[in-house]
Parts: C-alpha cells; sequence; structure tokens
C-alpha cells in the first residue's frame, strides 16, 4: 500500500478537522490559508483563536503564540468548546 505524501495527508487531516467543525454548528464561508507573516498581523486579535493540531508538536521547536494544543485524533471532544463568534485558525502542516 502506498503512502501520502506528508503535504496531502496534512490537507486531508485539514479537511476532517473543517467537516468535524462544520458539525458542531460552525460555518466556513471561505477556507483559506495564510502565510506566517499574515498571521504575525493578528496574533493578538481576540476575535482570532490558533489551534495547533500538529502531529509532531511535541517534538517540534516552532510553536506560536497564544495557540492552544489539541488532540488531532480526538476532534470530536474539543471541536465544541471553541466559541462560534472567533475566527479559527488551525495549524495542520
Amino acid at each position: 500500500m502506498k503512502r501520502l505524501p506528508a503535504k496531502a495527508f496534512a490537507a486531508l487531516l485539514c479537511l476532517l478537522f473543517l467537516s468535524v467543525l462544520a458539525q458542531k454548528g460552525y460555518s466556513f464561508s471561505q477556507v483559506q490559508r495564510i502565510s506566517k507573516d499574515e498571521l504575525k498581523t493578528i496574533l493578538d486579535d481576540p476575535g482570532v483563536k490558533i489551534i495547533d493540531v500538529r502531529r509532531d508538536w511535541e517534538r517540534s521547536d516552532l510553536k506560536i503564540k497564544g495557540a492552544v494544543r489539541e488532540n488531532p485524533d480526538d476532534v470530536e471532544a474539543w471541536a465544541g468548546k471553541y466559541p462560534r463568534d472567533k475566527k479559527l485558525i488551525l495549524y495542520c502542516t
């Protein structure tokens, strides 16, 4: 059996998160990717919640200021705890 390339796997994982969040009542008028420079401009915005769902989070030296860590294998458990009036940014690469 062939393995998916890492970027393809990450994209599928992000789609899974979005699907579960949509089932929890979040609406996504437009899903878009943002650059690290764009992210830097909104880090202190109270209307933004950054959720780090990377599988290699513990081994990574790269952390986003203010991000919360959530288990990517347990989306159902945490998806409903975030306010629907905030912009959610999933860090899943």
